[in-house]
């Protein structure tokens, strides 16, 4: 069992019509002039930017807009809006949307009081002192970012795509109205589903296996959400599946389920590469790479792998072969993944075969020039993440 600090500042008001609260919950953590970010799709479509730009007028607050969030959000986005804080005098930043967004958000906050370059942060060459409050309206329950401290950019220059995590962007408040989340496609819906229970499975599959309650947490809100997931995909305006959905989300990625073990990652790593190679959806990357990577590791700790079966999958426990239950419960999953519509492997990922040198160039980038390891269940060299990804053709 490993020393845990747990951490979890963001207040989170949810429920309908929450997001009438907005202008005052700004107000309380100490902004007089925000800049609202959003994607510019549905936040948009569904008149929510003009309820919360409204909203926030009513309330004597003072917003400048920036728009353009796409997913695996840009650093040239985030310098534009670093730009436009300092030149608007801005003190808050609100971001309406989903992980994508609220991402992009820290990563403008970063940026704002730094002398610097914000991509320092996300190169590891340098450690923000301060930066500017970050809060959110959720409308894409995914990434976990509404109450985790880590922020994912994509760089264009080279298409790299890093993550950086600091306490101090843990947003202020969260709003998070599960009515919201009704016109989500189904496509989206599953993808963000995938990646809320891997920033779960990334704490689970470990070597620790003595800190009980923290596991059986794990395995009952992966088991809760396998159940929301199918709910909502066959009737989308169900509020209490979307709300399960959503709060799983935040309870998923806010450290709770990593409390006394340690996090491995892997998964998420070389899931960074597919993602900023092929611009793919980031839950999807991750259902194509974690059935290989699982086969590639289980030995390492077998016995979480079969009650990871048994427990998660529902898989019955052969007592009498070990492998064959914990492999028998990756194959569950891999059926779980296609059943609500998400890929396997890398060719069901972008819809060919991947080539051998883009497999290199993946791992020379995971590996950071080979100089880079990642993993913790296994520690994954540049060989290691070579082979997974091979093994993760199709």
């Amino acid at each position: 069992m490993k020393d845990f600090n747990y951490y979890a500042p963001t207040e989170v008001v949810f429920g309908e019509n929450s997001e009438e609260q907005v202008a005052s919950l700004v107000k309380k953590y100490g902004g007089t002039k925000v800049l609202v970010h959003y994607g510019g799709k549905s936040a948009v479509k569904s008149g929510l930017l003009d309820k919360i730009c409204g909203l926030l007028k009513e309330g004597g607050v003072e917003f400048v807009t920036l728009g353009g969030v796409v997913p695996n959000p840009r650093l040239s986005l985030a310098q534009e809006g670093i730009a436009l804080c300092r030149r608007e005098g801005v003190d808050f930043i609100l971001a309406v949307g989903g992980g994508s967004v609220i991402d992009s958000a820290k990563c403008i906050a970063y940026g704002v009081p730094y002398d610097g370059d914000v991509w320092d942060f996300y190169l590891g060459k340098g450690t923000p002192t301060t930066m500017l409050p970050v809060a959110c309206v959720l409308t894409i329950p995914a990434a976990g970012s509404e109450m985790s401290e880590a922020s994912v950019i994509t760089n264009e220059d080279g298409d790299v795509k890093l993550g950086y995590s600091n306490n101090l962007s843990r947003p202020k408040f969260a709003i998070m109205n599960p009515r919201r989340t009704f016109t989500l496609p189904p496509y989206q819906t599953a993808a963000g589903v995938t990646d809320m229970m891997m920033h779960t499975m990334e704490r689970y599959f470990t070597k620790d296996d003595d800190m009980d309650f923290t596991t059986d947490v794990a395995e009952a809100m992966l088991r809760n959400i396998k159940h929301a997931v199918f709910a909502v995909l066959k009737n989308p305006e169900d509020y209490r599946y979307r709300a399960q959905i959503m709060w799983g989300g935040s309870l998923m990625h806010n450290g709770l389920t990593g409390c006394g073990v340690a996090d491995d990652w892997a998964t998420h790593q070389l899931e960074h590469e597919l993602s900023g190679m092929f611009d793919v959806t980031h839950g999807a990357g991750l259902a194509a790479i974690w059935p290989s990577w699982a086969r590639y590791v289980m030995h390492e700790n077998l016995s979480r792998f079969v009650r990871f079966a048994v427990n998660v999958m529902d898989v019955p426990n052969d007592f009498t072969d070990p492998e064959g239950t914990a492999l028998r419960g990756i194959e569950a999953m891999e059926r779980f993944y296609h059943a609500i519509g998400m890929p396997i492997n890398i060719r069901e990922l972008i819809g060919r075969d991947i080539i051998d040198d883009e497999i290199r160039e993946m791992t020379r980038k995971c590996s950071r020039d080979y100089q880079h390891t990642c993993g913790c269940l296994k520690v994954l060299h540049a060989e290691d993440m070579e082979a997974i990804y091979q093994m993760a053709k199709g």
